[in-house]
Parts: C-alpha cells; structure tokens; sequence
C-alpha cells in the first residue's frame, strides 16, 4: 500500500537493565486465572512503577518496548492481559496525557500508586469497530448543580466491549458534550466507575460473555442512567465549561478538538498492536521451529520435518517478510515518539505509515500463522502449541480501527487530496 512516507529502521532502545527487569516481572503473568485475579496482576505489574503511566509521552520507546516484550508471551497466555495492558496504559492513561489538563495529568501518578485500573469507554453498541467514530452517549451539562449528566439515550448507545470494564475503578468516557441546548461534539470526562462499596449510581454493567481466547479479561457493555459527575472531570485542555447563565463552552486552542486529541491514541495503539502481531508471529514461528528441528520424519534423506520443502521455504519467506515489515513499524514508532513528546499531531504521512503498517503486520500475520498451521500438520491440533491462541491475531485485526475500514479511510483520503481524473488536459 503506497503512503507518503517509506519508513525503515529499528525500533528505539532502552537500557538492557531495566529490559531484564521488565522480562522477570512479566514472566510472572498467568491465563488460567479468573478476570479479577488477572486484573490483581496488572495492579501489581503497575505498582512496580517499571512503566510510569506517564512514559508514553516522556519515554515513549519503554512504553513500546514494553508492549513487545509482553507480546512475547501472548502465544502461551492468549490476549487477554496484552490487551487489558494497553488499555490501561494507551487508552485509558494516554487519552488523560492528551487531553487532560496539568492537574489531570498529575493524577495519573497517584492512580498508578493506588493500583487503580481504568477503562475507555468509546465503542457503542450501534458504533463498533465498522462505525467510524460515532458516539451517541451524551453528557449534558446542569449548570444549577455544575455537573455533567452522562446518559445512554437507548440501548445502541450503550457502551460495548469495554475491556476491564468490569473491575476498572475508573473510566475515561467519550461522550456527545451539550451545553445550553448546543451539541459541542465528542468530549472525554475521567470519571469513578466503582469506589469502596461498589459501582457509582446510575451506571449499569454487564459481561459480554465467553470467548473464544482470552476469558482472562474480562468486557463489559456499560449504559449511564443520568449518572452525574463534577465538572472537574472533563478532560480539559483543549475545551472547558464556564459556569452561570446555563453555562459556555469554551475552546482553549483554535482548531484543536478534544475528540482529535482523543484520536492520537489510535496512532499509539496501531503502532503497539502492529507490534504485538509481528511479535506473536515471531514467537509462534520460533516455538514450531524448536519443534519441527527436532521431530524426525520419512523422506528420501530421512531427515527432520523443517527440511519437508514447504515448511522450509515458509521459514525462509516468513523471516524476509518480518524483517521487512519490523523495519517498517520501527520507523514508524520512532517518528510517532518524536510527536509524541513533542506534544504535536503527526503530519499526514506518518498518520498513513502508520495506518498501513497496523494492516500490513496484522494481515501478514493472519496470513503467515495461517500457513504455518497448514504446513506443520497434526502438531497445530497439540495445546500449549501456541496455535490454539491465534485469536490474538483477529483481536489485532479489528484493535484501533478494523483493517477494512482503514484500508477504505486511506482510500478516501487519497481520493481527497488527488486531481480529478483528466483535469491536466483542461489547464
């Protein structure tokens, strides 16, 4: 797919000291636990103050070295935790970094101290991975009592497949902000999900049900009753409510929505999951490899099963393929660090490097992972082979902006910025 842009390089280093240390307490996460005994392990992998909530922007290679060395373990854990990991740490905490004010941003320090969890709350029932963007939640502003009134006006605009949505003590919500009867647009409000006694009035919860992969995380469906929340919960940087004569919205930097901040999210989280697939793949090659070395097989040489001549050009053509598209998504994070603790929006041809390498190293995957299956025999049908969690790869194709509605969004923004066809035989 053609961008603007050919990134090629590696991805940024961090010290070998705290990579070992990051590798020891990550080697100490468990699947085959419950949602709340996995969301416990990420309380205490977060209290190890390893990665600071805060290291997306200000040590931006950590937080994705961090995400890769995790993502070596999702063919023995499945998805669960990775995702539950980057919910916190991306969309939960980032979204906090980028549209929240100093004083918001200072609190992330005291969550990660408390070992508190938190969850975003974007996807809609009615809006899912195939919707674009569209939040139909409202928050209301009640200028008697100076607080947002957060409501699922039906169900299609209850909030859906939030991860960690039931254990999470607190949310950033992503909401249709009213202010004296004027539509403002999405907002994001940093809200209490549950506090000592339990969940906060007028919020509802309930589980998504079982999965094919990854029970150990838990995703609910969430739907606000009028639910009411302070005005200090508005993430506000970029835009605030003034109070009296039924309240003011005000926009504190020109041309800059909160709804666009919220996106530069998407642009972490596509370069984190590009890398979780390549790593996932990386991984379930090398554990086959270690297997297919060794299991000794009938041919004219009576050799092993990696010299049956499909598994072995697979081999070959798998680690071109990967080496090609790690020098890719290495690029890309490296130029998105540099926004990243810059504070700038990447220009437009990052944003579509970006976006190609979330397709290219998910659909790569999907497709390598796809072969090796096929080409190993009955040792795919095995457990603890590391293919019964290929879901992971299924989760990566639809995380951040399902494949097919980036590949059509690339599209139509080239479209947008072309000639018209013909017009350089009108001039």
């Amino acid at each position: 797919m053609a961008t603007h842009t050919q990134p090629c390089g590696k991805a940024m280093a961090v010290s070998e000291e705290w990579r070992q240390q990051w590798i020891e307490a990550v080697s100490k996460i468990r699947s085959n636990v419950s949602y709340e005994e996995s969301a416990q392990q990420l309380r205490s992998l977060q209290q190890t103050g390893l990665l600071k909530l805060t290291d997306l922007k200000y040590n931006p290679g950590k937080f994705f070295e961090a995400h890769r060395l995790l993502a070596r373990h999702a063919p023995n854990l499945g998805p669960g935790f990775w995702i539950r990991f980057t919910v916190h740490y991306n969309l939960f905490a980032g979204s906090v970094l980028a549209v929240g004010n100093e004083q918001q941003v200072k609190q992330l320090e005291e969550i990660q101290q408390k070992g508190f969890l938190g969850c975003f709350g974007l996807t809609e029932k009615l809006a899912g991975v195939n919707s674009g963007g569209v939040v139909n939640t409202i928050a209301e502003w009640d200028d008697q009592t100076q607080e947002f009134v957060i409501t699922s006006p039906e169900v299609g605009a209850q909030k859906n497949w939030i991860s960690q949505g039931l254990v999470g003590e607190l949310a950033v919500v992503v909401a249709d902000l009213r202010v004296a009867g004027k539509r403002c647009g999405a907002h994001a409000f940093l809200m209490e999900l549950r506090d000592a006694k339990g969940p906060v009035p007028n919020v509802e919860f309930g589980d998504m049900g079982r999965k094919t992969v990854g029970n150990d995380l838990d995703n609910a469906w969430i739907a606000f009753h009028g639910a009411r929340v302070p005005r200090h919960t508005l993430l506000s940087r970029y835009g605030d409510v003034q109070p009296g004569n039924g309240g003011t919205y005000v926009s504190k930097v020109k041309g800059l929505t909160n709804m666009a901040m919220i996106g530069q999210r998407l642009f972490s989280g596509r370069v984190a999951v590009a890398w979780a697939a390549l790593t996932f793949t990386r991984k379930l090659f090398e554990m086959t490899r270690a297997y297919s070395d060794h299991k000794k097989c009938w041919i004219p040489k009576n050799s092993t099963l990696t010299e049956v001549p499909q598994l072995q050009h697979l081999y070959l053509r798998a680690d071109e393929t990967l080496k090609k598209l790690e020098n890719f998504v290495g690029s890309c994070e490296k130029q998105l660090s540099d926004c990243l603790q810059k504070d700038e929006i990447p220009p437009m041809a990052l944003q579509e490097a970006i976006a190609s390498a979330k397709i290219l190293a998910s659909e790569t995957s999907i497709d390598l992972c796809f072969r090796l299956k096929q080409d190993v025999g009955s040792h795919a049908l095995m457990g603890d082979t590391g293919f019964e969690q290929m879901d992971f790869l299924q989760a990566c194709k639809f995380a951040e902006g399902d494949s097919r509605i980036l590949m059509q969004k690339l599209a139509r923004d080239r479209v947008r910025i072309s000639s018209p066809l013909g017009s350089s035989f009108l001039d």
